[in-house]
């Protein structure tokens, strides 16, 4: 489904392009390249947890057919569970302040990701969040088969968990190197654009935007629309780092051919709103994100078999993949 009314999250795509790695300032064409993949991405999102509600006999999404769609990238999974584990972290704090507790205050406040930080982590005191926080649990966790559960441990980690632990190290490692030199007013700026997002407080615009009561005729909650949400500013992020190496690549190859600096003597320009870290670099570009995309395509899923079935047809028979990540600084696309 085509967007004919223009790019709507043009300002919010560069702040997460920024918080990604990209400290040029990414043309209007590159923005609206990222938002038409992100809006596929949700479309098709869309589409597969309609159809597997309708396996069930059911109209409505539900958070489970969302964590089916990604239920083969560990590390994304078990962020998403931090994440709805904050979100109530988060909750449960509000309303401790509306009783009279003023302790929440210093931790909460107005938050895009729900009481979490970017890489997962609380945004709320620590006491609030040890009585509070829940383990999320899925139709096919192995506990769900069972109906006495075990006490939960603070401590219990799965492979899931160290995935993602290790997956936002990573990325807090390259936060890390990328503030160290940053003055007070720049580190401000970057703490403002990781607080972007495509759902928080403009829920309505989203649901026209994804699709919902044309794609699918179910009424999305809460839940629904933050998960895509974070789902989609995960994916906007994979898109950046990949389409970073590509250019990065291409510039190592015009460097030996002595191009480089030409190329970026032509590039400068005036300071803009994003070229805080590195002047006078070139942002990426369209094609740098298309082939970002394409590598990502052709990355296969884990856990499943791919069967030639021979014949000239199957050499163009191609599939939309949702994004994904891995443990390591590259991205793939579930």
């Amino acid at each position: 489904m085509a967007d004919k009314s223009g790019p709507k999250y043009k300002q919010e795509i560069q702040q997460m392009m920024f918080v990604a790695g990209e400290t040029g300032e990414p043309s209007t064409e590159t923005t609206t390249l990222v938002e038409q993949i992100v809006h596929e991405q949700v479309v098709e999102m869309l589409k597969r947890s309609t159809a597997l509600a309708t396996r069930r006999g059911s109209r409505s999404i539900t958070v489970a057919d969302l964590f089916f769609l990604i239920r083969h990238d560990k590390a994304k999974t078990s962020r998403l569970k931090t994440f709805l584990s904050w979100k109530d972290v988060r909750k449960t704090a509000k309303d401790s302040d509306d009783k009279g507790g003023d302790a929440a205050d210093a931790g909460v406040g107005d938050d895009p990701l729900g009481g979490a930080d970017a890489t997962g982590g609380p945004a709320v005191p620590i006491d609030i969040a040890k009585k509070s926080k829940k383990k999320v649990k899925l139709p096919w966790d192995i506990s769900s088969y069972f109906s006495e559960q075990l006490p939960e441990g603070e401590d219990d980690d799965d492979d899931e968990e160290e995935e993602m632990n290790a997956a936002s190290l990573l990325r807090l490692q390259q936060s890390d190197r990328r503030t160290k030199g940053m003055t007070k007013d720049e580190y401000l700026h970057y703490s403002e654009c990781r607080q972007a997002s495509f759902t928080y407080k403009k829920a309505k615009r989203f649901r026209e935007w994804a699709g919902f009561g044309v794609v699918t005729d179910s009424k999305p909650n809460d839940d629904i629309v933050d998960i895509l949400g974070f789902l989609l500013y995960d994916n906007v992020q994979t898109l950046t780092e990949e389409a970073l190496k590509v250019k990065a690549e291409e510039d190592r190859v015009k460097s030996r051919n002595g191009e480089s600096d030409m190329q970026n003597k032509k590039r400068k320009r005036e300071t803009g709103l994003f070229d805080m870290a590195e002047e006078g670099t070139s942002p990426v570009t369209p094609k740098h994100m298309r082939e970002a995309f394409r590598r990502l395509q052709a990355k296969p899923i884990p856990g499943r078999c791919t069967v030639w079935m021979g014949g000239q047809r199957a050499l163009h028979r191609t599939e939309l993949k949702l994004v994904r990540g891995h443990v390591s600084s590259s991205r793939a696309i579930l």
